[in-house]
């Protein structure tokens, strides 16, 4: 089967979990024998980037492109508020983006077309495959297609921009510009309920279907030896994660913890200046899959302590195949990850005392949990990535 995988950012562009998903999935099938190609984005470089070309030639061919647009996806925490608004209308209806879809198409000819996070590419490509006649699956990662940051914030649903005329004529946007996908998958059931909720998706069919583990083979870990608790967080440094509360509640702790950091983003040079003033905070920065891996096998705990909705973040999945409990906010798609007590501890989000409570108790009764080492890699292997695409594969033919 000839396969199109279109994502607003495709590795090495990448800043989020949903990169990952797409690669991981592009791979797989791949190497299962089908004939794979991806459109993505790139920032602008001349006139020429405005065409997509064949940029990697592995594993398929990636196809990167300039979306004519006021600024490139990745840039837009540094846009001022009133340019961003304009970027999101013209997202909307991308003309140009439209064009290059429908040329690509067109000249390869796919027989499915696999569409992940749109934002930055163009939401219109959606109707445009359409359009083309051609089956298309819609791969949902977060709430972006209703609130355009990709940001709802816990304790924040009801603020004046939630509730304000303008997210309704987004939605009303989107609706218009996505079209009617033959199917979305969902990695969790909170986000297929999120947009139902919204009158998004309503005529298409929805499955949920949970990421995979990454393509890794890790080797069970050993004895516990490290003197100190290892705590672990991974991903991007930024407010919305919850890395303010994670450092403040480390102070609960004395000299027999250690906080390890491995990510990048807006407040990474804070991370590295209070890893400099605290010898218990290791800071990692951007780390490849493989030197995760490695972390992940000296580490008591990983911790997501996300202040905002989550639909189903990759890193509790990279920590369940190696066999490490997770303790997360409960908020969005995490409680159908995390069985309380065996895999991990779920908390109050943007509460300091209750992550900290639940650090403790991971800390107290370490040598209890890493013991539900081969348990939790057991029950992993229902994410296997060999899993995933055998039920894709089955959802695809289908369609046909």
């Amino acid at each position: 089967m000839k396969i199109c995988i279109i994502s607003n950012l495709y590795p090495p562009q990448a800043r989020g979990g949903a990169e990952l998903v797409a690669q991981r999935v592009a791979d797989a099938l791949y190497e299962k024998g089908h004939d794979v190609f991806v459109l993505t984005t790139q920032p602008f470089d001349g006139l020429r980037s405005l065409v997509p070309r064949i940029h990697t030639h592995y594993l398929g061919s990636v196809y990167r492109f300039f979306p004519l647009n006021f600024y490139h996806i990745k840039n837009d925490g540094l846009i001022p508020f009133p340019i961003r608004l304009l970027w999101h209308v013209v997202d909307l209806f991308n003309p140009f983006s439209r064009a290059a879809v429908r040329t690509l198409i067109r000249r390869e000819e796919p027989d499915v077309v696999i569409t992940h996070n749109l934002k930055g590419l163009g939401v219109s490509v959606g109707k445009e495959i359409q359009r083309l006649g051609v089956s298309h699956i819609h791969v949902i990662h977060d709430v972006q297609l209703s609130v355009p940051s990709g940001l709802l914030i816990y304790g924040q649903e009801d603020s004046w921009l939630n509730r304000s005329f303008l997210r309704r004529l987004y939605e009303r946007g989107v609706r218009r510009s996505i079209g009617t996908p033959d199917l979305v998958l969902s990695p969790s059931k909170f986000l297929a309920s999120f947009y139902q909720d919204r009158a998004l998706f309503t005529d298409t069919r929805v499955e949920v279907l949970q990421n995979p583990l990454p393509p890794v083979e890790d080797e069970p870990r050993g004895e516990r030896i490290a003197p100190r608790t290892r705590f672990l967080y991974v991903g991007q440094l930024e407010t919305h994660k919850g890395i303010m509360l994670m450092l403040d509640a480390l102070e609960a702790f004395d000299d027999d913890v250690e906080l390890h950091i491995a990510g990048d983003g807006a407040l990474s040079d804070y991370v590295s200046e209070r890893a400099e003033r605290d010898g218990r905070i290791k800071f990692h920065g951007f780390v490849s899959l493989e030197h995760l891996v490695s972390i992940l096998q000296a580490s008591d705990a990983v911790l997501v302590p996300s202040l905002c909705y989550e639909n189903s973040p990759t890193v509790i999945y990279e920590a369940f195949q190696v066999g490490v409990p997770v303790i997360a906010s409960r908020v969005g798609g995490i409680p159908e990850l995390i069985e309380e007590g065996e895999t991990g501890l779920l908390v109050e989000p943007n509460s300091q005392e209750a992550l900290a409570e639940a650090m403790k108790r991971i800390h107290t009764e370490r040598d209890v949990w890493w013991g539900k080492t081969e348990t939790i890699r057991i029950q992993a292997q229902k994410y296997a990535l060999q899993k995933y695409v055998k039920r894709l594969e089955a959802l695809m033919s289908e369609l046909k």
